[in-house]
């Protein structure tokens, strides 16, 4: 039952002069509530953007009584629940939301309606009654997540767990993201060393090929430009290489990883699906437990769907999670294999030099080169043998059931 438009407008008379908004506002608001055919707070938040806790704070200084504000945490008591209806709620706009001892609180759109007073008398039996105000929008929500299941099932508050774990996942994975765009940092820095390097090798062949050749000084200025870039790119790279061969290494990320799916021991404990044989390592076996979990769910009631929707978003954001991991550490396998590839090709051309030319004043320019490809071997070594083994368990891909 809406309440009149004019009624409105006077339990929101207090709001004039608040951050700017006018009687003429107000009436304005009310006229267009009336030919739309909605409640005025809904006019009021939508276009006149008057938060939603300042029409509570009128309401209450107008009925002179605390105001509740929507909230599916709030551990309502199922022995209220039994027996409502939720259209009738709808149609005199109140809610039981706490039992205080002999006291139970309403939540109520019109407080102070007699007919609601009588309503709740006949549904809610207690010694005492309180009633708070509240917006109609609230009423509405708490019909739908509260009675939504038989009382003694209600299963709607989970869904306020389930969400903080997927902030939680979403947060890891942007730190994950993170950790990858260092590591893409880390190879550019890789490519402007090659760079450096290939201008040094290049430069070195030159000079002793042709010692008297006029061109000679601009070789020379190729070496200097050469060392350069290779110290820029060398700078750049151990930057980055302090502070990601450091904590958080490759088992501090699965287990990281792993810490972040714990919402699936109090949410997901779901009859009918397959075990799944365990893998070698820990991020796989994380891979395998989610398969099990992603399953294709028929509630019942069907008014139960929302939350077995909630657990499925959960699960397809756990396995997100995974991937990222395996993205992650596939991308510090890249990093050193890159720095593997790059050694692997200066220690040869450092020594192909070495043999080709002979001792000379440039042999150490032979010998750095040489010293750089193996250095580059073993820190690419670092980098890729910690990850080597979970290379060789491939995730298995989601698949309902």
């Amino acid at each position: 039952m809406m309440i009149s438009h004019k009624r409105a407008e006077k339990r929101f008379s207090q709001l004039v002069g608040w951050g700017g908004l006018t009687a003429a506002d107000l009436s304005a608001a009310r006229h267009t509530a009336a030919a739309r055919g909605v409640e005025l707070e809904r006019v009021l938040i939508r276009e006149y953007k008057v938060p939603r806790n300042t029409l509570l704070q009128a309401l209450s200084d107008h009925y002179r009584c605390p105001f509740v504000e929507y909230d599916e945490r709030l551990p309502v008591p199922p022995e209220l629940l039994a027996g409502l209806d939720g259209e009738r709620l709808s149609i005199n706009q109140w809610f039981p939301v706490i039992r205080d001892g002999d006291t139970v609180v309403i939540a109520a759109n019109r407080p102070d309606d007699p007919a609601v007073v009588a309503e709740v008398k006949k549904f809610i039996k207690a010694e005492k009654y309180e009633f708070w105000v509240t917006l109609g929008d609230d009423i509405q929500w708490f019909i739908q997540d509260f009675l939504h299941a038989r009382p003694g099932l209600l299963i709607g508050t989970e869904r306020t767990g389930l969400a903080f774990w997927r902030n939680t996942m979403a947060h890891w994975r942007t730190r994950l993201a993170g950790y990858r765009t260092e590591l893409a940092k880390g190879r550019t820095n890789l490519g402007i060393l090659r760079w450096g390097l290939g201008i040094v090798a290049l430069s070195d062949a030159l000079i002793r090929m042709n010692r008297k050749a006029p061109e000679l000084f601009l070789y020379w200025m190729m070496m200097a430009a050469g060392l350069s870039l290779a110290v820029l790119g060398l700078s750049g790279y151990l930057r980055i290489r302090r502070s990601r061969m450091n904590p958080p290494e490759h088992h501090t990320l699965v287990e990281v990883t792993a810490a972040t799916l714990h919402f699936l021991e109090n949410y997901h404990f779901i009859e009918g699906t397959g075990i799944i044989p365990t893998k070698q390592t820990m991020l796989a076996r994380l891979g395998d437990f989610l398969s099990s979990h992603c399953t294709i769910l028929y509630p019942s009631p069907s008014s139960r769907e929302r939350t077995h929707l909630a657990r499925e978003r959960n699960v397809l954001a756990g396995q997100r999670t995974v991937a990222a991991c395996y993205r992650t550490i596939y991308a510090r396998a890249r990093t050193g294999l890159a720095f593997i590839r790059t050694g692997v090709s200066f220690s040869s051309l450092g020594l192909g030099l070495m043999h080709y030319f002979g001792a000379g004043l440039l042999t150490a320019v032979d010998v750095l080169l040489f010293v750089a490809g193996i250095f580059m071997i073993a820190d690419g070594a670092m980098w890729y043998m910690p990850v080597r083994k979970e290379q060789a368990e491939l995730p298995r891909c989601p698949v309902s059931r």
